[in-house]
């Protein structure tokens, strides 16, 4: 664990503290924290700037809570901001708390602050919480504030981001778990490759959804429109499927070699589940080795499904899977990663 007596920023235990919306005076403190924490390893620049903070939480592209102590020194953080199309979606994460006050509840406090006062405020109407997998704390964190886990992003993080506390041995994966907020009842077309995963999925939604099996095929000479966004560090790409054509796997394959001409090794696809034909989206994605990372409802307003290809072997072994619904979502992927590798039926 990182000695903050020896860093730069230090702030006394013990003291009493609020978790408040951001305010520009939170700055300083809070990039502070995640400088303490995880040096300049961290990935997101944001929020290791207090400028970049300040300006994002201005313009709501991050709503920020953070924990304060009565004299204004900031002692943790945790943020809402749009990782997926949505705008009524947004994740939960960037979470930091200096060891001199974990292990009270702080970062659950912060969780559920973001859950009923920021996303209220500002017509949030689904939170994700992305919980790594290399320690069981994040995990219980968001189950403590009622997520469900839908889907697991399998090597997400490499152990870089984490060698300050040398809490990871490999890359890390993250589990995405879903807060429900607001309803919103819609059609889904099921892929028959993945009903049973999808089944069991859909099963513990609070949503109303009407599940109908996806047998079409896309309509002649239709295109793909597909998104690509990079994460160098983190040597991760994310490829947003906004239309699904014929040529889909060409696409996603010409999207995968430039990803890969920057350094990424590990890759996303986010597919539509409202479209008639995602089981063939599906299937043809499955012949090019992508592999079930899960259920992403309100991705797209309507639902969306995580598949994800990578160039090494997935550090199965080192995941730390604390709930039996995150055991089974490392087994329906694991299996398909599996059958990706060894040549398998689609």
């Amino acid at each position: 664990m990182a000695d903050e007596r020896k860093a730069d920023y230090y702030v006394e235990a013990g003291q009493e503290v609020v978790v408040d919306l951001f305010r520009p005076e939170d700055a300083a403190g809070a990039t502070s924290c995640f400088r303490t924490v995880y040096g300049e390893g961290y990935p997101i620049k944001t929020y290791l700037d207090p400028e970049q903070l300040a300006k994002a939480n201005a313009d709501k592209s991050v709503i920020s809570s953070v924990a304060r102590t009565a004299g204004g020194q900031v002692v943790g953080h945790n943020a809402l901001f749009q990782s997926s199309p949505c705008p009524k979606v947004r994740e939960s994460g960037a979470g930091v708390v200096l060891s001199t006050y974990r292990g009270g509840g702080l970062f659950e406090k912060m969780i559920e602050h973001g859950i009923k006062v920021a996303a209220p405020l500002n017509g949030i109407e689904m939170v994700y919480g992305e919980a790594v997998c290399n320690h069981p704390f994040s995990q219980k964190a968001t189950a403590a504030c009622g997520a469900i886990s839908m889907a697991l992003e399998v090597d997400l993080m490499p152990a870089a981001a984490y060698a300050k506390e040398r809490s990871a041995p490999g890359r890390v994966a993250g589990l995405l778990d879903m807060i429900h907020i607001t309803s919103s009842p819609h059609a889904v077309y099921i892929p028959q490759a993945y009903a049973a995963e999808l089944g069991y999925l859909y099963a513990n939604t609070p949503d109303e959804r009407q599940k109908r099996p996806s047998k079409a095929l896309p309509p002649a000479g239709s295109r793909s429109r597909i998104e690509a966004q990079v994460f160098p560090f983190a040597q991760v790409a994310r490829l947003t499927a906004h239309e699904a054509g014929e040529d889909l796997a060409r696409e996603a394959r010409r999207a995968e070699k430039e990803a890969a001409g920057q350094g990424c090794r590990v890759f996303q696809i986010w597919l539509k589940l409202a479209s008639p034909w995602v089981g063939a989206s599906v299937d043809a994605l499955r012949r090019e080795g992508w592999f079930f990372g899960g259920l992403l409802p309100r991705w797209f307003d309507e639902d969306g499904l995580l598949m994800q290809k990578m160039y090494q072997r997935p550090d199965w072994e080192h995941m730390v899977l604390v709930f039996d619904r995150a055991k089974e979502l490392g087994a329906m992927a694991r299996k398909d990663w599996e059958r990706s590798q060894n040549g398998g039926p689609p």
